[in-house]
């Protein structure tokens, strides 16, 4: 039975809601045959071309976040999912290196905030980088070897801290939002047709072969008008996107490393979730686009940084079996003011790196990869 058909089959199945029976079945690691997931370097079936604002982001300001002229961007949507746009990697090349870095060695860092806070003291989580470059280097094949830090990060959060207890934003809880990070979020936000975008929220995902993101919808940012815009780098991953209802079966596609995908308007709200990372389609340790070197002519005002070749052998180690998500999204509308807190700790815990996904809740928890 072809992967299609067999999703279809079990998204039929008694007992569970259709959103979930298809993330099992996409997270079955015996899965092989996926000719069912769209694949956005081949479009066809309910995928069709989307028009850019290309006048909205000029040329410098698309270098200088390290991304290709808009006009030689591709942009696809989904019949049936209005606002949804996919970005099939419209980087420089060399440009991905940056962001892989900032990832590992700068976005970590405090005062932004991440899983291993929990268990950790302050001062053994500053430098999360320095305390595993060494390590990661000499990484082999081994599977008994120990993980380092960067290896058991889950996620990092920026801007206005997401309260994991609360499940809400608050104003007593932020730190400044990356410059350069907010830079490239407002081109491709402009790029999309929203030219008054503002990033003031991160939460970055750190996923290894076994890991997977649960059923969930992004609706804590108190503005829904603004977009939700998603950053791939490593290796590739099946995404799934619902409906409004988790009886609503989701549609299946592949992310690669690059990729972008925008949420808005109506596909802002509906559910999603990553059931399973894979390696990249080349058969390679990284994927070609990794590969390539960044231009030593970088323009004025340029966000891009160049990596030492040091720094890039300790982020390619890592990819090598691991894939990055940064989420951006805009919390606030212009003028709008965070609700009057009463009796709620500002900060609260974030979800253990060993805890389940709450299916049942909408929590933004990076699910261990012990799913059924």
């Amino acid at each position: 039975m072809a992967a299609g058909a067999a999703a279809a089959a079990f998204t039929r199945e008694g007992g569970e809601d259709a959103f979930r029976r298809l993330f099992r079945f996409y997270r079955q690691r015996d899965v092989s045959d996926l000719r069912g997931v769209v694949d956005f370097s081949a479009p066809g079936g309910q995928v069709f071309r989307s028009q850019l604002s290309i006048s909205s982001v000029s040329d410098q300001d698309a270098y200088r976040a390290g991304l290709q002229p808009v006009s030689q961007w591709k942009a696809y949507g989904l019949n049936g999912y209005p606002g949804f746009i996919f970005i099939p990697n419209p980087f420089l090349p060399g440009c991905q290196r940056h962001w892989v870095k900032q990832c590992l060695k700068l976005y970590p860092q405090k005062p932004n905030v991440c899983n291993l806070d929990l268990h950790m003291a302050p001062e053994e989580t500053t430098d999360l980088w320095g305390q595993s470059k060494e390590q990661l280097r000499r990484k082999g094949s081994g599977k008994k070897e120990p993980r380092s830090l960067l290896e058991k990060l889950r996620w990092v959060t920026l801007g206005y801290h997401y309260n994991w207890d609360t499940k809400k934003y608050s104003a007593n809880h932020h730190t400044p939002f990356p410059l350069d990070l907010a830079f490239l979020s407002e081109q491709v936000a402009r790029a999309c047709g929203f030219r008054g975008f503002q990033a003031q929220a991160g939460i970055l995902n750190y996923y290894h072969f076994d890991s997977s993101l649960g059923i969930h919808v992004d609706e804590s940012e108190l503005d829904h008008s603004q977009p939700l815009l998603s950053f791939s780098f490593g290796q590739s991953s099946i995404f799934l996107l619902g409906g409004l209802k988790r009886e609503e079966a989701p549609t299946a596609m592949f992310m690669h490393s690059g990729d972008i995908m925008v949420m808005s308007g109506f596909s802002r709200l509906l559910y999603h979730a990553v059931p399973r990372v894979l390696p990249n389609p080349e058969g390679t340790a990284l994927p070609s686009c990794l590969d390539q070197a960044l231009s030593s002519d970088l323009p004025v005002g340029s966000v891009i940084e160049h990596s030492s070749e040091e720094d890039w052998q300790v982020c390619a180690k890592y990819l090598q079996s691991s894939r990055i998500n940064m989420t951006i999204r805009q919390v606030l509308s212009e003028g709008q003011k965070f609700p009057e807190e009463s009796g709620s700790n500002a900060k609260g815990q974030a979800p253990s790196e060993d805890s389940h996904h709450q299916e049942n809740s909408r929590v933004k928890r990076h699910k261990p990869n012990k799913d059924s």
